[in-house]
């Protein structure tokens, strides 16, 4: 298992489609957000991302995507900076909140079909592939029968498997999701967990932030624990340890009690 650098127990992310940090430092207005953050996470590998607010998830995301500049380190996706990955459409994003007018009459489908914009002609018209491709993702977190409805009378684990559909879509080799299970029912739950596994099997490699501690060993293989720094990485049930949980959360060492709470 990890706590600061990589270790053998976690494969190599190579340039096959894995993820690759090394030295990451972020910082706003002079206060850090990551500090000399390294870690691997390869092809076919579900990783789950787990700290308290605050703790620098959102940041690794933004940096990860190439929307924020680090101050220092290395970040390869598929063997590519971020701005390349985003830009060819190598890496996909679920954010926890979309930034939708949900009353816009925007269907299913047609949010889908974003996914693909990338991949378009300079007319923007869709091709048979394309419109292949986005039925496809929708049938596979079965919304069939909704891809003609508008997304705002949706309920919340529909409207996050409709972005999950766009990210399939899109073709894209690495998935990052930022609480893909908040506000969601249980069937949608259980529909995305379904997707992601099947995904990772097929070598996509994906991760997942998520305060649901109780869904992580359900959903990943391997976690890591964050606050600023990587506390610990390495396989789920190594991890998921209140001695490291202690530490990612802020409490003292000593103090067991709570951190093995929020495994309750």
């Amino acid at each position: 298992m990890n706590t600061a650098t990589p270790h053998s127990t976690i494969p190599d992310s190579n340039a096959s489609g894995g993820i690759h940090v090394r030295g990451l430092s972020v910082s706003y207005d002079g206060m850090p957000a990551l500090h000399d953050v390294s870690f691997d996470i390869a092809p076919g590998h579900l990783c789950g991302l787990v700290g308290m607010n605050g703790a620098g998830k959102s940041t690794l995301f933004k940096t990860l995507m190439g929307v924020v500049r680090p101050d220092a380190g290395v970040v390869e996706l598929a063997g590519m900076d971020g701005r390349q990955a985003r830009k060819r459409g190598t890496v996909s994003y679920v954010p926890q909140q979309e930034d939708i007018d949900w009353s816009f009459p925007l269907r299913v489908e047609e949010a889908v079909m974003m996914g693909r914009y990338g991949l378009l002609n300079w007319l923007r018209s869709p091709r048979r592939e394309d419109r292949d491709a986005v039925n496809a993702a929708i049938e596979r977190v079965q919304l069939g029968e909704f891809s003609r409805r508008q997304i705002g009378n949706l309920s919340g684990g529909q409207r996050k498997r409709v972005f999950v559909a766009r990210g399939l879509a899109q073709r894209a080799r690495i998935m990052l999701l930022d609480e893909p299970f908040a506000g969601v029912d249980r069937r949608s739950e259980l529909m995305i967990v379904k997707v992601l596994k099947s995904l990772a099997r097929d070598g996509m490699t994906i991760l997942v932030a998520s305060h649901d501690l109780h869904a992580l060993p359900e959903l990943c293989d391997e976690a890591m624990l964050i606050n600023r720094i990587i506390v610990a990485h390495g396989p789920i049930a190594e991890v998921l340890q209140p001695e490291w949980l202690a530490k990612a959360f802020g409490l003292e060492q000593e103090n067991h009690t709570l951190s093995e709470d929020l495994m309750r």
